[in-house]
């Protein structure tokens, strides 16, 4: 029995998708939302769902009781200054809630998602792995830094025990909730936000996360970090590609780093008058700048025969099921 948290989230549902369809016998909490719309109902109907939520420390214990492994993918993402604490709370205070649990009840074995973005990033062009320092450099987010603390959570609860390994995915991009998180990207080019800057970064498949997340789950691998990403595209490109896959304009004006200063304003100043969430903030228009690849040696070493989705083809695939929710106004507000 394999208890995943996050199980609502893009990610984690994709991992519960995987575990379902691999036969394992699935438990995962939730809290008020019901089961998202794009996996397949049968996924939703074959796990044990749970109501709690990670920073919940009594009813963690009573719920992870008898797991033979625990999946922790469950993360506030946000890049929005206002949400900082929040997000801290979520994940730091309930990774160390999970973790903590799990050494307690000697769980056999531990994945913690991760996030590239706790590897930290260079002020220069660079490649980073799993051995990349962390730093103090001004790119750093709040996510970033609140995914940086809560591996630290993972690395204390490994040194007293816990078989646990961590995966550290780049910026994941598939079917989703075209309104949240890394999904979202898909949905501004479908508007056609009209902003690209030449930045580059790492880009993965959802399928191939959840895919690697459950491999290594199977092989007990502890003690290492994954990182977990295809390809290093600039988001030109990437917006370009998903344009395409649209058949909508590519974007057209270069954010410079003072037009990005500009455009992150005008954004705020949008979102305060309508009461949206701005489509560029600080922190985003400083990530997209940056120009960071990342290596994926490691986990092709460890996992022989994984292999990653093209990055042409997961655009392709997800723009086909977006335009299928773009016809029903009812789902895409």
């Amino acid at each position: 029995m394999v208890f995943v948290t996050g199980g609502t989230g893009f990610l984690g549902a994709y991992i519960l998708k995987e575990l379902v369809e691999k036969g394992y016998q699935v438990r995962a909490i939730r809290r008020t939302e019901g089961v998202p719309s794009f996996i397949p109902a049968s996924v939703g109907l074959a796990v044990e769902w749970i109501p709690g939520n990670i920073l919940d420390t009594v009813g963690l214990t009573e719920v992870m009781e008898g797991s033979h492994a625990v999946i922790h993918a469950a993360a506030k993402v946000s890049l929005l200054s206002r949400e900082r604490t929040s997000m801290f709370k979520t994940n730091i205070e309930g990774t160390m809630n999970v973790v903590n649990t799990a050494v307690a009840l000697g769980i056999p074995h531990f994945l913690h998602v991760s996030s590239v973005a706790a590897l930290g990033r260079s002020d220069r062009e660079r490649s980073i792995d799993e051995g990349h320092p962390w730093d103090t450099v001004e790119l750093h987010s709040n996510y970033a830094k609140s995914k940086y603390h809560a591996e630290m959570e993972v690395w204390r609860a490994i040194a007293e025990g816990l078989p646990a390994a961590i995966i550290n995915p780049s910026t994941i991009l598939g079917y989703g909730d075209w309104n949240k998180g890394s999904c979202a990207i898909f949905k501004s080019v479908y508007e056609e936000f009209p902003w690209y800057t030449e930045g580059i970064n790492g880009f993965v498949n959802v399928e191939d996360v959840a895919r690697a997340a459950v491999m290594l789950m199977e092989r007990k691998i502890s003690g290492e970090r994954f990182v977990v990403s295809a390809d290093n595209w600039s988001f030109r490109q990437l917006f370009n590609s998903i344009a395409d896959g649209f058949n909508k304009k590519h974007p057209g004006r270069m954010a410079t780093p003072l037009l990005s200063e500009i455009a992150w304003r005008m954004e705020k100043m949008k979102a305060a008058f309508s009461g949206s969430t701005p489509l560029l903030t600080r922190e985003s228009a400083k990530i997209a700048r940056s120009r960071t690849h990342f290596s994926n040696q490691k986990i092709q070493r460890f996992l022989p025969g994984y292999g990653f989705t093209p990055l042409e083809q997961t655009i392709r695939e997800a723009c086909n099921n977006y335009l299928s929710l773009a016809l029903r106004p009812e789902l895409a507000k």
